[in-house]
Formats: C-alpha cells, structure tokens, sequence
C-alpha cells in the first residue's frame, strides 16, 4: 500500500541523504534549516511503511512557492509513485506562483504541468584561484539581522527569516558580508557537503565583491556554486576563479518571473528551496 504523509525532521534528513546518493551533493545539515523554512512543506512516499518517495514545496509568504526534493528511490522507479507525490504536492500548492530547479531534459515533463523556463542555473566547481583584493569583509553573524533579511529580500522573491537565521548560524557554516558606509554590498555563505563545500548565495554589488567573497571563502577548498546564466558577469567571474561547469538545470515558474536584482546574484542560495 502506498501512502503520502507530511514528511517529519528525520524523513528531511533522509531526503538528503538520498539527494547525495543522486550526486546531488547538498550541504551536510540542509535539512535542519529546510525544515525551519516550512516545516509542513515536506511529503514522504511510503509503501508498505518504508520511505520510498519524497518531494518539497516550501511556501512563502502567501504566493510563492519552490518545489524540490523530487525523489524516488531506484528500485521503485516506473511505478507510477512518482507522478501521485507530484499530484499531492501541486494541489497543496494551488493558487501559487511555484518555482523549481530541474534537469533541463524534464523541460518537458514540466511545461505539461503548467512550468515555463526563465534561465538555466550552471554549477561550476573547483577550487578557486586567489584574487588580490581591497574589499573590506565581517562575519556575516555580526550584521544586525534585519538589515541582513532586507538585503537578502531584494534577490529572493519573499521574505525567509526562519531559514536565513538558520542558514547563517548552523554549525560549520561561514558567512562574510561587504559592508560600505554601512551599507550591505555583498554576502555569502559557505557550507559543508558530501564532497568539499558549497557557496550559496554568492550576492554582490561588483564581480569584485563577489570574488573577494569566495577567495576569503574558499581558500584551499574544493566548492561548487550554482551560477544563474542570465548574469553573464556571473559566468565570467566562476571561469576567472578557475571554477569548471559540471551540472546545468532549469529555473522554470508557473506564474511570472519574480521581479529581483539578477544583477547581483553570483551564486543563488541552494536548488532545493530557491
């Protein structure tokens, strides 16, 4: 008998670890701060009470959504199971403007759903070349965390304060901001992965800023970024950091493109909640 639930803490964490046997590479605790984002965004395939199935849709705010997580295990491929997670989840997320990250071959798998494609995210990888720079960076936990979430609003369509609070203080996880008479210019945040770290989000006034991110980031570390080609100075900067293309998926949108400042994301935040 299969069986579709609200997935618990401990199912997340499965999905990530599922999500790393997928070559997926998430960061090592992702699931302690998806969880956060919606803690009732989450669905657990079940058949005969053994998790087989996962996929996400963490909502925000009262219009937006991102779909991710889309999972079944190898063994149960084929089935059918699938395709009743996505239902599930699509009808607890009607009415909203839902967002996702997919391998560009399901494009159209995803257009029958109602998705049309806005740009391809390429993640680049390697460890970055050392820049020599004069931009001026603090720990990004000693920024008053309201101006923090302000900043972060103006490259994400909604407000995530549960998930941003948790993405900058988890444990393992380095942030850097540029700050300029007062003002926030730049931030990032490093995590650890199943193999070397991962840059996400990579947001920056200048290419300047945003490789001074990374090479304060980074030093001597293996990191993968997620790099949106609709910022070709984004592009440019990973190939002048030394950081070679290895993965492409689809940013696609049921509804309009979010309104957003794509100049100033270097790298966005993670495929699996946007």
């Amino acid at each position: 008998m299969f069986e579709i639930d609200t997935a618990s803490a401990a199912d997340v964490q499965r999905f990530s670890e599922w999500a790393a046997a997928e070559g997926w590479n998430p960061g090592q605790l992702d699931s302690l701060a998806f969880t956060a984002a919606d803690p009732a965004g989450f669905l657990v395939g079940r058949l005969d009470g053994e998790p087989i199935a996962s996929i996400s849709g963490v909502r925000y705010g009262g219009d937006f959504a991102f779909l991710g997580l889309y999972i079944v295990r190898p063994a149960e491929r084929g089935k059918g199971y699938g395709i009743q997670m996505w239902r599930a989840l699509m009808e607890q997320l009607a009415g909203r403007n839902v967002a996702l990250d997919g391998v560009s071959d399901q494009q159209p798998n995803y257009r029958k759903s109602g998705f049309r494609h806005a740009y391809n995210h390429i993640r680049h990888e390697g460890i970055p070349e050392s820049v020599t720079t004069e931009v001026e960076l603090v720990d990004g936990r000693s920024v008053p965390f309201d101006q923090l979430a302000a900043y972060d609003r103006r490259f994400f369509p909604a407000a995530r304060d549960a998930f941003l609070a948790l993405w900058v203080s988890l444990p393992g996880h380095r942030s850097l901001a540029a700050v300029r008479d007062g003002r926030l210019e730049g931030f990032a945040v490093l995590r650890p992965s199943h193999n070397g770290a991962r840059i996400g989000p990579l947001y920056a006034a200048s290419p300047e800023i945003a490789a001074a991110l990374v090479a304060s980031l980074a030093k001597d570390i293996h990191i993968a970024v997620d790099v949106p080609d609709n910022n070709p100075p984004a592009l440019k900067l990973a190939e002048q950091l030394g950081l070679r293309p290895t993965f492409e998926c689809a940013r696609m949108y049921t509804g309009a493109v979010p309104d957003v400042d794509t100049t100033g994301i270097f790298a966005t935040t993670t495929l699996e909640l946007g």
